[in-house]
């Protein structure tokens, strides 16, 4: 083929890739570009959605500090994250090992386990969750068989956030069907020259499976604490929008979300929102620095 007609080919392929593109690049400048530099000019004004912002400076930002709402709402947000996403990939791993054993059925446990995951960010089971730890609920019945009467959780401060977190813990499909993917990939004569050495099954665990799972281990860290932090629906529902009882519940999502469409201090909102999405950013690095004291590839 001469080059020319070669060349002419490449050209009208390439066309034909940035037309199948264009929805792409419509959905990244309109839903998200845009978007996100119209937040960035709101959390330096005030702005109340009916009239015209105005500019304030860091007015918005010198107001965190004074705002005890705010600083709630950090508790409760690190305080989910840190105790949540333990549990919960502790959990995924523990199913994950069990079901990389070769149990009959595979694929329906995989799938049963893998459904939570696409479910508990719904409306639906927020409001089952409310029906289950509420007043005179499920557990609160099965309780009281054993002469517990701890009332509705969700209406004490010192357990609604607790219903929450196992919640997220429940969700534990998703990072599970990773980790068993990479419990796939771990080479079987590994284990048989542990054997032989005379490992134990705790050691080969520890010293085989631990070490070389630590880049899954690091793909779901990072990926189920960035979900963590932008945790809503469930906290909206559960406290019907409120945080409550006495703010246990309010998430920094939920907390946004009344400072914009509730208070209609969309400004404010704007410069929480910018807040929330720099702490994540900072999360993942830190993540990725710490990454290279304990996360093995291949080459290391």
């Amino acid at each position: 083929m001469p080059v020319q007609k070669r060349i002419s080919r490449l050209h009208r392929q390439g066309a034909a890739a940035h037309v199948f593109l264009i929805p792409w690049w419509l959905g990244l400048v309109l839903v998200t570009a845009v978007p996100l530099l119209a937040s960035l000019y709101l959390a330096f004004t005030d702005y109340n959605i009916l009239s015209t912002p105005e500019f304030n400076g860091l007015e918005n930002f010198h107001r965190m500090f004074q705002d005890e709402y705010f600083w709630a709402a950090v508790r409760v947000t690190v305080v989910y994250v840190v105790i949540s996403i333990p549990l919960q990939l502790g959990f995924a791993l523990l199913l994950a090992l069990i079901l990389d054993r070769g149990l009959r059925g595979l694929s329906f446990y995989r799938s049963a386990f893998y459904l939570p995951s696409l479910l508990g960010t719904s409306v639906a089971v927020a409001i089952l969750w409310r029906q289950i730890f509420g007043d005179s609920g499920l557990i609160d019945r099965a309780l009281s068989v054993f002469g517990l009467e701890l009332g509705s959780w969700l209406q004490n401060p010192s357990l609604s956030l607790s219903t929450l977190i196992v919640l997220n813990v429940w969700t534990f499909g998703s990072p599970m069907v990773i980790f068993l993917a990479g419990l796939r990939q771990i080479p079987e004569e590994l284990y048989e020259a542990a054997k032989v050495d005379g490992a134990s099954v705790v050691r080969q665990f520890t010293r085989v499976t631990i070490p070389l799972l630590t880049p899954i281990i690091f793909f779901n860290l990072i990926l189920q604490t960035i979900g963590a932090f932008q945790t809503f629906t469930q906290a909206h529902v559960v406290s019907g929008g409120t945080g409550g009882p006495a703010n246990s519940t309010l998430f920094y999502t939920l907390y946004i979300y009344q400072q914009g469409f509730t208070n209609f201090d969309m400004g404010y909102a704007s410069a929480l929102a910018w807040v929330l999405m720099i702490a994540i950013g900072l999360v993942t690095a830190v993540h990725f620095v710490l990454s290279k004291y304990w996360v093995f590839y291949g080459d290391d």
